[in-house]
Parts: structure tokens; C-alpha cells; sequence
């Protein structure tokens, strides 16, 4: 057993100070005791770790190298994932494991405890199979038994290149899989995970309606709810251009075909959401499935802007990932997300409500929304629940003087990730002093990755 003790800590119901924590060996919170004394390793300000709920990890390598404009006169998301194509053919095994080391330990000293992989890079250059179907996935699973970090592995089915059924184009063909072919793929990432702790968790993922058949989305969720019972997570309604693909292909929008074609409730996790109608906010909130945001990304990719406030206003839940991995930065996804809906909306606070103030609903509702989307039983210090546990720095100076809501005000609005100062996942206690233990190791490694790749694109 072991103890942690918080001048101040946030429960679920509400904050408390002088709070003691047991954590069992099993790696769950055993107790939760406020006004207790002082014992065990003692923290200023002791928080829920959420899950970083859509990350393609291998994307992180990318970083910095797509800025420049293309031949295009416009670039778009479009351009920028032609360049995605032509980079990732450069990629092996060995690259994607120290690449998914690399940003599991950056969402680590970020605050997060959860990695969910959205993994969609299968197979080798040119779409031939590994001998090992399941050889980019045990990869994966490879990182994070070298960083510790709880991993939810989510399989992609990727069928086609678009809504007509065309054939994957290059690049791309290291995605694919029939229905067939995903069902041994998911056998075969089953077995990758059987060596990684117990709180590990295997969902599924139909990338999109744009690269999967209606019959391909049906056979994935019976699969996942066959083969592991996780989470689904999906791409829904990012693109312009992608609504009208769908909309013209499949006689109705995308949001509005999947609420009339699946049984979409709180398993499910929508990815982005950025191009929804108000009606269609309201009726995909109303099932319980989690909008996840990638704020940074979805500025870095000018997908538009998700309509939080009315997604809260109807019950959503909601949960934050870093998707592309160009900055793993928790304080500034949350930032990112209220920033937009006041530009958007010429407003402040546009978040926050009558009790709570804008950090707090920020933050509980990534902690919450990340937890149902990872399947995982964690979002909140509550007994029973997985141990994954985030302190701040109350040395830091934007944090002098904060109490309750304004410490997460303070962090996510006027500070950075350098003030979280200790990681735990699942009791694992993984970042101390804001360090990773394995980070020199596994820097280095990333390093060697980028000088072998160079200039890529």
C-alpha cells in the first residue's frame, strides 16, 4: 500500500484539503480520507489523470515539417495529408516503436495517464502484411511497457479510398484491411497486449464513414463487442468536403447517418465533430457517445470549430487528445477549446457555468469524457478506480496563493505543463519532479529516429 497526502485535492465532490490517498498494490485508490494528517509522499495539489483519448503516434516525427505552402494555392487538410502519405513510407517497426515511446512519455510529463491509440499504420510499405499481422500493434505495446503509460489500442478498419469504394491509393495501402482481414488483425493485437498490466484495454475503430463501407462499420462494432468489448472510436464530420462526400454518396449527412444506421451510446467516441448542424450537436449529445476534441490539431488542420457550447448545453461529454502529436500540451488543448468557442462567439467564459468556473468545467469534463472513451475505470480520486493521478507544482509561481477552482484556472489560462510535477497510471508512479524516468533513454532514441528520417517530406 501506498500514501499520498494533499494540502488540497479535487474529489468528486468538489475540493478537499488535507486528503490522504492509499493506493493498493493492484494499482487501484484503496481509500480517499480529507482531513486527514499528514503521512506517506506528500503533494500540493493532487488532481484525476485524464486519458489523451485519438492520438496516431507516428505523426509526432512529422512535426514542424508541414508548414510550408504547397503547390497548391490553397492548402488545406487535403494537401497536408497527401504529405502524410509520402511520410509515413519511410517508417519501420523500429521508427513507429521509439516515435510512440517518445510522445507516450511526452503525454505523461503533459499530465495525461492514458494514452488511446487510434492505430491505423498496419502493414508494410506498398500494403504487403507483416509476417506477424499484429507486428505495428505489438509496437505500440512495446512503448508502453518501456514507458509505463495505460494504453487503450485501438485496431483501425480502413477498407477504401473514399465513398465510391475506390481503391486506397499510396500510402494509404498500409492502412488496409476487409472485414476479414481486420477480425484476424484483432485477434492478433489481442495477443500484442497480453504481456502489458491489467488495466490495458483493446477497443475498435472504423476510421471513418468516408473509408469504410456501411457493412464494414457494421462487422467492426459486432467484432470489437465480440473480441474485447471496449470502446469505439470513429473520425465523424471533420471536413467540409467530407460532408458533402458523404452526404451526396450515402443521401444524408454524417452525423445524421450514423444516428439512423448504428446503435451509437456511451461506447462510442466521435473524433472532432467540427462540421455538425445544431440539431445534429444536440442529438448526438443526447446518446451518451463522447466528443473527442484534438483542439491543436484541428486549428493546425483548419478543420473548424466544435460547437462546445451547445454540446454542453445538451449533456454532451466530451474528452481532449493530441491526434497529430505536433504539441502534446494538456493545459493547451483546454485553452485551445475555450479560446475558440470566445472567438467564435465574441464571448468569455464561454465554458464555464453558474457553480463551476471555466478550468474546472475544462478539466473535469476531460477527465470524465477521457475515462468513458479509453474504457477505462479511472476519471476521478474515488475509491476502487484506477490510480492515475496528476499533482501540480504549488511552488509555481502563477499557482501562489490559488485555492480550488483558481488553481485550474491558473494552470490551464497562465501557466504550462511545466507545472505538473508528479505522474501516476494506475499506481504507477511514472514522472516525478515534472521528469519521466526513462526520458533520456528514450529521447535518444527518437532522436536517432528523426536524423535517419531527415527531411521526409
Amino acid at each position: 500500500m501506498s500514501i499520498l497526502f494533499a494540502k488540497q485535492a479535487l474529489l468528486p465532490g468538489g475540493w478537499a484539503r488535507d486528503v490522504q490517498i492509499a493506493m493498493g498494490t493492484d494499482g487501484r485508490i484503496a481509500s480517499v480520507t480529507p482531513g486527514a494528517a499528514p503521512a506517506g509522499q506528500r503533494v500540493d495539489i493532487l488532481l484525476p489523470a485524464p486519458a489523451n483519448l485519438h492520438s496516431h503516434a507516428f505523426q509526432r516525427a512529422m512535426a514542424g515539417l508541414t508548414e510550408r505552402r504547397g503547390p497548391d494555392p490553397r492548402d488545406t487538410f487535403w494537401t497536408w495529408r497527401q504529405l502524410m502519405f509520402r511520410f509515413l513510407d519511410r517508417l519501420t517497426p523500429d521508427d513507429v516503436q521509439a516515435i510512440a515511446a517518445f510522445v507516450q512519455m511526452q503525454m505523461l510529463e503533459a499530465g495525461y495517464a492514458c494514452n488511446v491509440e487510434f492505430h491505423y499504420l498496419h502493414h508494410q510499405p506498398g500494403g504487403v502484411p507483416h509476417a506477424d499481422l499484429a507486428e505495428m500493434a505489438g509496437r505500440i505495446a512495446a512503448a508502453a511497457d518501456q514507458t509505463g503509460i495505460g494504453l487503450t489500442l485501438l485496431p483501425v478498419l480502413y477498407q477504401h479510398g473514399g465513398c465510391d469504394g475506390r481503391a486506397l491509393g499510396p500510402g494509404q495501402v498500409r492502412f488496409g484491411n476487409d472485414p476479414d482481414g481486420f477480425a484476424r488483425l484483432m485477434a492478433a493485437s489481442r495477443a500484442a497486449l497480453a504481456g502489458l498490466p491489467v488495466d490495458t484495454v483493446l477497443g475498435v475503430a472504423p476510421h471513418s464513414l468516408r473509408a469504410v463501407s456501411p457493412a464494414g462499420l457494421g462487422a467492426a462494432v459486432a467484432l470489437g463487442g465480440a473480441v474485447c468489448d471496449g470502446p469505439v472510436h470513429m473520425h465523424l464530420a471533420e471536413q467540409v468536403a467530407e460532408v458533402e462526400e458523404v452526404q451526396a454518396a450515402w443521401g444524408a449527412r454524417p452525423v445524421r447517418w450514423l444516428l439512423e444506421n448504428a446503435a451509437v451510446d456511451a461506447r462510442w467516441c466521435l473524433i472532432h465533430c467540427t462540421q455538425m448542424e445544431p440539431d445534429e450537436t444536440q442529438a448526438l449529445a443526447a446518446t451518451g457517445a463522447v466528443a473527442g476534441l484534438c483542439p491543436i490539431t484541428e486549428s493546425s488542420l483548419g478543420d473548424g470549430i466544435f460547437d462546445g457550447v451547445r454540446w454542453l448545453g445538451a449533456g454532451g461529454a466530451f474528452g481532449v487528445g493530441s491526434d497529430s502529436n505536433i504539441r502534446i500540451a494538456l493545459a493547451e488543448e483546454l485553452r485551445t477549446l475555450e479560446y475558440s468557442q470566445r472567438l467564435r462567439d465574441r464571448s468569455r467564459a464561454a465554458l464555464a457555468s453558474a457553480e463551476r468556473s471555466t478550468g474546472r468545467v475544462l478539466f473535469e469534463g476531460a477527465v470524465r469524457g477521457g475515462a468513458q472513451a479509453a474504457g477505462r475505470a479511472a476519471g476521478a480520486i474515488a475509491q476502487g478506480l484506477w490510480a492515475d493521478l496528476l499533482a501540480l507544482d504549488g511552488g509555481a509561481v502563477d499557482l501562489t496563493g490559488r485555492q480550488g477552482d483558481a488553481v485550474l484556472d491558473a494552470w490551464i489560462f497562465a501557466g504550462d505543463d511545466r507545472m505538473v510535477a508528479d505522474v501516476w497510471a494506475a499506481g504507477r508512479h511514472l514522472v516525478q519532479h515534472g521528469r519521466h524516468h526513462g526520458r533520456e533513454a528514450i529521447t535518444a532514441a527518437y532522436r536517432a529516429v528523426l536524423q535517419r528520417l531527415g527531411d521526409a517530406i
